[in-house]
């Protein structure tokens, strides 16, 4: 498909000026004159001859082009040369340049939407889907959205993610600032080490996933994931390390994935604690331009530093996500966690609201998220004056960066502040997190 629609909704010359070519052939210069258009005719006719080398070379020669109608259909065509031959990121890369300029552009965002699934990103495929309904579309390309959405199946049998970034935390160790500890026996004169610690440090997360078909609607999807943040001071270094199996398939409009998976978590280089859980994940589409997420988990948890930390684990959520243009989104999603442990002081219901939304300005994407929790332990441990009852707020703004990119990455910063408040002394704490890193750039 051919962009006709960025070419006649951008503003071009009536007459392109022409581009000179130049060839040396035994110290003899021979120019030629070629339009735009005989550009692409040139184009095409070495695609259809299996020449996608020289075929790349003009469609790159004419996506400098000034004419931005001219300079997008020439991105557009590369975009899916490459995609034909799997360079899959480089694809998506030349289809996010076009949406920075011309967000309106549907085809595009269209394209840019299979090219997301054949890299295995369904969720950034959706969130494409959704920012197009949100637009104005032709009955047409409506009609090819909804198809699209309901055959969104095919999947990357393997891949993975990694994101790396450069933390500075004022409170590494979420501990308090006060210098006294009030218990039932008295104010205890808390040390140094068990206060507020800031530093700095090397934050990596990563998963790679292998899936396998069982059937027409039914594959098996295998994840291994990690996590960890890297300081100066080792004791405060916090690596988490698991993975997951389990059947992911479709149900009429639902989407559930329900898989069975384990990890183990490293504090100070040290075991802190292991887990086995059993989760599942469900979405559904509830408009054109919504999505219903709901999750449930039950997990057994062994604490290695502290027994009594001990015993069983129970999570459910529920959110949506919305974009309320084809360029700005948000949604909320709701969690409660119930933790029934060996000791009841340690045993805590908590339930935590989220408000989150983000933004695309040219090539840079803008992000916000605001959270409020609750936290209540079922009773006083036997050393403090009160029983833990906490609220926890916390706020996060960001942004990616997608001009400077390198192989699908794009630098990002966000910054992070959080307020714990709690009557015991060592549950209460401030934090302050400044992140720079690199991501992917879509």
């Amino acid at each position: 498909m051919i962009l006709h629609l960025l070419i006649a909704a951008s503003t071009a010359p009536a007459e392109p000026a022409p581009i000179r070519i130049t060839e040396r052939e035994k110290a003899a210069d021979h120019s030629l004159s070629l339009t735009p258009a005989q550009m692409f005719e040139a184009a095409e006719l070495a695609q259809r001859k299996h020449d996608f080398a020289t075929a790349e070379a003009i469609y790159r020669a004419l996506s400098s082009n000034p004419a931005r109608a001219i300079r997008n259909e020439a991105r557009f065509r590369l975009a899916r040369l490459l995609k034909a031959r799997h360079q899959l990121t480089d694809a998506a890369l030349l289809l996010r340049r076009i949406l920075d300029e011309q967000p309106n552009a549907q085809p595009v965002r269209l394209e840019l939407a299979s090219v997301l699934v054949m890299m295995g990103d369904e969720a950034g495929a959706r969130r494409e889907l959704r920012a197009a309904r949100a637009g104005q579309l032709p009955p047409a390309v409506a009609r090819q959205v909804d198809r699209f959405s309901e055959a969104l199946r095919a999947r990357k049998s393997f891949g993975g993610t990694i994101d790396i970034g450069l933390a500075s935390d004022s409170n590494v160790n979420r501990a308090t600032r006060s210098d006294t500890l009030g218990t039932v026996i008295g104010d205890f004169t808390l040390d140094k080490n068990a206060r507020a610690q800031s530093g700095q440090g090397l934050a990596v997360q990563g998963q790679v996933y292998r899936r396998l078909p069982l059937g027409s609607r039914t594959d098996l999807l295998g994840t291994v994931s990690g996590s960890g943040d890297f300081y100066r001071q080792s004791r405060f270094d916090d690596v988490t390390l698991g993975a997951s199996l389990g059947p992911e398939f479709k149900r009429g409009q639902y989407q559930v994935n329900v898989r069975a998976g384990a990890s183990r978590r490293w504090y100070g280089g040290a075991p802190f604690t292991d887990a086995a859980t059993l989760q599942t994940d469900v979405a559904r589409p509830i408009s054109a331009t919504a999505e219903l997420r709901g999750a449930a988990a039950a997990s057994r948890i062994w604490n290695h530093l502290n027994p009594l930390e001990s015993g069983q684990s129970f999570a459910g959520s529920i959110g949506t996500e919305l974009a309320f243009s084809t360029t700005t989104g948000g949604g909320l999603s709701l969690t409660g966690i119930r933790q029934a442990l060996r000791d009841p002081g340690y045993s805590t219901t908590s339930g935590q609201l989220s408000l989150f939304g983000w933004h695309e300005a040219g090539r840079v994407t803008f992000t916000a998220a605001l959270t409020g929790g609750r936290l209540i332990a079922d009773r006083r441990l036997l050393l403090y004056l009160d029983r833990r009852d906490e609220t926890l707020y916390r706020a996060t703004i960001g942004m990616a960066a997608r001009q400077v990119q390198y192989k699908g990455f794009a630098p990002t910063a966000s910054i992070t502040w959080e307020r714990n408040r709690s009557p015991i002394e060592i549950y209460d704490y401030a934090r302050t997190v400044l992140n720079v890193g690199l991501t992917r750039a879509f």
